[in-house]
């Protein structure tokens, strides 16, 4: 296939104006709700959570404006993966490391979505729930269906970010109401998660033929096939998130060794179990 070069600059106004949304919409919060909502002696948000919530919009805005977004949407499929590992690994951690209890709790101020946030957050439910949706955004029925519709991908993505929200709940909640898992816990479920994106990760490996009718008739870069884009694709999904997952769940080991040998034992003052700078006590 013809190589092509990378695509000219494009502006997203709408990715501008969803991502310009979530950055108002934090600061409002703080500045109009956090006085009258964060506990009484306490700091509306420590310095932490503004970066960490900063990066995360900014990993969002990254994932989905030039150039990841227009070679995901209209050259290679490897970019699309990164876009999903970016919007999942990298973004959604961020956002919730950066939100405050106070303010997750006036989110989530409806009962109903309380509870159900509190229900799909344990093991189980967010387990199924994120395999799911990673079964259904690489299957390629869907993924052809959503390089047609502009509506479809954004809602794809829109699903994809609130379940990775789901997965991270339980490593890194905000809220006492609905508790991080205990470090043994947390390897499992680290671990569990490596398991079902093997087998899409393999068909991309390992398979003869494009899986993606419509990625194979879009042009590609540096003279790469479509096999050769897909394969890429795959071990991304394999390699790439699952060293993050396994490194992450090394970290939590040592460290839970360390806090069970220590004597007596000390609360940690700056890092969480999963080896994630966390908030810092005012």
């Amino acid at each position: 296939m013809l190589a092509v070069s990378i695509p000219a600059f494009t502006l997203h106004p709408d990715v501008l104006l969803v991502v310009g949304a979530i950055a108002i919409g934090y600061w409002t919060a703080l500045t109009r709700l956090g006085p009258t909502l964060a506990p009484t002696g306490t700091v509306v948000a420590t310095r932490f959570q503004r970066t960490c919530f900063a990066l995360g919009t900014f990993a969002v805005l990254l994932a989905s404006s030039w150039p990841i977004h227009d070679l995901a949407e209209g050259y290679m499929y490897s970019i699309h993966m990164v876009q999903h590992l970016v919007y999942t690994m990298v973004a959604a951690p961020l956002l919730l490391l950066g939100t405050p209890a106070w303010l997750a709790r006036w989110v989530l101020r409806p009962r109903w979505l309380f509870a159900t946030v509190r229900t799909m957050s344990r093991f189980i439910p967010a387990i199924v729930t994120f395999n799911v949706v990673i079964v259904v955004t690489h299957w390629p029925a869907f993924v052809d269906l959503t390089l047609r519709s502009a509506i479809v991908h954004f809602l794809a993505h829109t699903v994809l970010l609130f379940s990775a929200f789901l997965i991270w709940m339980p490593l890194l909640s905000p809220l006492p109401e609905i508790p991080r898992l205990a470090p043994i816990s947390r390897m499992v479920f680290l671990f569990l998660q490596t398991i079902v994106p093997t087998v899409p990760a393999s068909f991309l490996t390992f398979g003869d033929h494009p899986l993606y009718r419509r990625y194979e008739l879009l042009p590609k870069l540096w003279g790469l096939s479509a096999l050769d884009d897909q394969l890429i694709a795959g071990l991304i999904m394999k390699i790439a998130a699952g060293w993050l997952l396994m490194t992450l769940i090394a970290v939590i080991f040592f460290r839970w060794v360390a806090t069970e040998d220590s004597t007596p034992r000390r609360p940690d003052h700056g890092f969480d179990d999963v080896g994630l700078l966390t908030e810092v006590k005012a």
